[in-house]
């Protein structure tokens, strides 16, 4: 039973103790946050704007939601992927924070889409987006509340990827704040945030041992880069697929084998894709994987994987395990699918640990700071989260870990600056 209103549209209220609970949970390893929450709450830079948060709604994501309120913003919330919602963290932030959220675990696409619109409805000032659909519908479907728009921040390659190709299309007319490649984000969040939820989705959804597998991670980007490591780390033999030649060296040169992916398919056990692009596993490769491979996907959307080839070779599909599903093929192998093809490490398992999420959190807030200050100053285009901005976050991070680190001395700063002073 949904229960909807008109601030709300939830699975259900009554989980939201429960939720309440794992929020302050995931508190206890969000510490950069919680400061910039309580700054805030003292001064209110966000009094009076409206803020659509298009995010994973779990309980890293709740912290998120509740320090833009706390600075004085009208915000609601709607999931960027049908299977990420967490329903109890859902209905926390309804019932015990008053913040309105349009999400619930297992939405279909014509209710995702109709959230979306929900989202646009609120005439938003600024857009957290997580893979661009609300930006890009409001583009595509909402022209005329484009002079409302401040900006959006966007925290994923996809995300950016798409706002790179509307800026080329010329279609960007607003300043669009890249939190995905801050410093403080993708080294942290994409490599130890999704390396570690990645392996934890495919173990909590199979229970096998990695050890001794021959794991296949597509794309060596910093989410790639991340699973291999963890995936090497637990035993595993890694292959990495790429086009990227700078990045097939990389890879070589970290100690992984580099083969394509029609090489990669006859050998592999676990399959993962990470790459932000379509069909990067197709039909030619079902054909010759072994029977029972596993394939599974840690990239944004749910086209990664090619089902609809996969579902074309099969003669039916049997639930296995929750979130695990069994393909059986034509030509008597079978296939397995975790997470239907949609993010593994949430449709699976909880997404990445709160203390990367600190982070990534803390640089998106600041960037709906950024964006109000510097109202009418950003040329429309993709912007970096400022250098001050990021190293500022790096340092309150080691504060709250109770770690120092040098400072340079009058005589180093002197000698950085100089161009006389050599050999």
């Amino acid at each position: 039973m949904i229960a909807t209103a008109l601030k709300h549209e939830v699975k259900d209220l009554s989980l939201a103790p429960q939720g309440k609970q794992r929020i302050e949970w995931a508190g206890r390893e969000m510490p950069v946050l919680r400061q910039i929450r309580d700054r805030f709450a003292a001064e209110k830079p966000l009094a009076g704007i409206r803020i659509v948060a298009c995010c994973h709604i779990t309980t890293e994501t709740a912290h998120l939601a509740i320090a833009i309120k706390a600075a004085g913003a009208d915000a609601i919330l709607i999931a960027s992927n049908p299977l990420s919602t967490q329903d109890d963290v859902a209905a926390s932030l309804v019932v015990d924070y008053g913040i309105p959220v349009f999400a619930f675990r297992g939405e279909d696409e014509a209710t995702y889409k109709r959230h979306v619109q929900t989202a646009l409805d609120h005439r938003p000032n600024i857009i957290v987006d997580d893979g661009c659909d609300v930006v890009a519908t409001m583009v595509q479907e909402r022209q005329h509340q484009l002079s409302e728009l401040i900006g959006t921040t966007e925290e994923t390659t996809t995300g950016i990827v798409r706002l790179e190709a509307m800026f080329k299309a010329g279609v960007l007319t607003f300043p669009a704040v890249n939190v995905n490649d801050a410093d403080t984000k993708h080294f942290f969040d994409n490599r130890y945030g999704t390396g570690q939820s990645t392996l934890d989705g495919i173990v909590r959804a199979t229970n096998i041992l990695l050890a001794g597998k021959t794991i296949v991670v597509a794309g060596y980007g910093w989410c790639g880069k991340g699973t291999a490591m963890r995936a090497r780390g637990m035993g595993a033999n890694v292959i990495v697929t790429e086009i990227d030649p700078t990045k097939a060296i990389e890879a070589v040169m970290d100690g992984y084998s580099v083969m394509t992916m029609a090489k990669a398919a006859i050998v592999g056990d676990i399959f993962i894709t990470v790459t932000g692009n379509k069909h990067i596993i197709r039909a030619e490769h079902f054909d010759a994987m072994k029977d029972g491979a596993i394939v599974c996907n840690s990239g944004h959307f749910d086209i990664e994987i090619d089902l609809k080839a996969l579902s074309s070779k099969s003669s039916g599909v049997n639930t296995v395990r929750n979130f695990t599903e069994e393909y059986k093929l034509n030509n008597g192998k079978s296939i397995i699918v975790i997470g239907e093809g949609r993010l593994v490490n949430l449709a699976a398992a909880e997404g990445h640990p709160s203390a990367v999420m600190d982070m990534s959190f803390a640089n998106q807030a600041m960037a709906c700071e950024y964006l109000v200050k510097n109202r009418g100053e950003l040329t429309p285009g993709i912007h970096s989260i400022p250098v001050h901005v990021d190293k500022e976050i790096a340092r309150m991070k080691l504060e709250a870990m109770g770690i120092q680190i040098d400072t340079l001395t009058k005589d180093q700063i002197d000698y950085a600056n100089s161009w006389t002073s050599g050999t």
